[in-house]
């Protein structure tokens, strides 16, 4: 199921971008609109066009097909070195016969840029990504953190409109990601600068963004702010790929454009319907965190047997089997004794929990 296409105007704008190496269509008819200042994530598995499209917006790639334009300018054919635009690559590409101060200004040295210019903003740079005092170090003799924050340097000292981000985190370990994903948001922030992100991870997408464009087989499938993309998911690939969702297969009594009556234990039950066609195969998304054993306000009821249980640390995850089908439960995990496997009791969850989504 794809998204409604769209005409988009914005500072940064891709209009009808297609892709193709040679009989291999790469991207398909991508439509993106960014905003100045936002922090939007290209999200989805590998091979899906995301990087592709990465490399259009950085003049790397030239489109098959289509228009890229930034600040009303039309950049579709414009050479990489004067598009405005600074990146970050997955490997950083640090030169490494280069200090980091030599790093930092290189795009300034191309640029003729006097030395009294170049050492006042090779000094705010430093500051700003908090490495003053290492300007005379080399690649080799730092951290995958600090080489990170040399990489990210060297992409604003050009003072570029946009900052494309290429899977940078994925070189570092658990430890050190979750910090330099927060140093990034902060240095996007701070600067104001518009950022385009390229990864697969959801957690990373989600903490960092304005908003996600989830991408599947070179086509925009769903494009939102990260907490709406998570609670109404357009399809189920979406609802499962941002997280696990059971997918409950129940009979459907009506549908109009808003909402999709079902059946659950001879009840009928309205939930909200996904934009677009009305006549394509539906689901019922239900988040595993939205099931209780506890009934709390909740409208909906039915018994449920626990096949296995799994301890994740802050969360313990129930497989139970039910009149509906498999369903998880995800319960906070709060130092209480839980449900051993084979106990029946009943799962709880309000109607407004449940969305319908597209079976595709």
């Amino acid at each position: 199921m794809q998204a409604t296409p769209t005409h988009p105007e914005g500072y940064l704008s891709l209009v009808g971008i297609d892709k193709s190496f040679g009989a291999t269509h790469v991207v398909r008819g991508l439509d993106l609109s960014v905003n100045e200042g936002e922090f939007i994530s290209l999200l989805g598995p590998s091979g899906c066009g995301k990087t592709t499209t990465l490399q259009m917006i950085a003049g790397f790639e030239e489109p098959t097909q289509g228009r890229i334009h930034l600040a009303g300018r039309d950049i579709t054919r414009l050479p990489a070195n004067e598009r405005q635009i600074g990146v970050v690559f997955q490997n950083y590409a640090l030169f490494p016969h280069m200090s980091v101060a030599q790093n930092v200004t290189f795009g300034l040295d191309l640029r003729k840029v006097d030395a009294a210019a170049k050492a006042k903003r090779l000094g705010e740079l430093l500051e700003l990504v908090a490495l003053s005092g290492l300007q005379e170090r080399y690649p080799r003799q730092l951290s995958g953190g600090q080489q990170q924050r040399v990489a990210i340097a060297r992409a604003l000292a050009i003072e570029p409109r946009v900052l494309l981000l290429d899977e940078p985190f994925s070189n570092l370990d658990a430890r050190l990601r979750g910090g330099m994903q927060s140093e990034v948001k902060r240095l996007q922030r701070e600067t104001g600068i518009t950022a385009v992100l390229v990864t697969h991870d959801q957690s990373e997408a989600m903490s960092l963004s304005d908003r996600l464009a989830i991408m599947r087989q070179g086509k925009i499938i769903q494009i939102d702010a990260p907490q709406t993309a998570y609670d109404q998911p357009r399809s189920a690939y979406v609802g499962n790929f941002l997280g696990n969702t059971n997918l409950l297969k129940l009979p459907i009594l009506r549908r109009d454009d808003r909402t999709v009556t079902v059946s659950i234990s001879q009840q009928d039950t309205a939930v909200a319907a996904p934009p677009g066609s009305p006549t394509e195969p539906l689901l019922i998304s239900l988040r595993p965190e939205r099931v209780r054993f506890e009934p709390q306000s909740s409208d909906i009821k039915i018994q449920g047997r626990i096949r296995s249980r799994e301890f994740h640390g802050s969360v313990w995850q129930f497989e139970t089997d039910t009149e509906l089908g498999p369903v998880t439960v995800s319960v906070a995990h709060e130092g209480f004794d839980v449900p051993v496997e084979g106990t029946v009791l009943p799962l709880h969850w309000s109607s407004t929990d449940m969305r319908a989504v597209y079976a595709d």
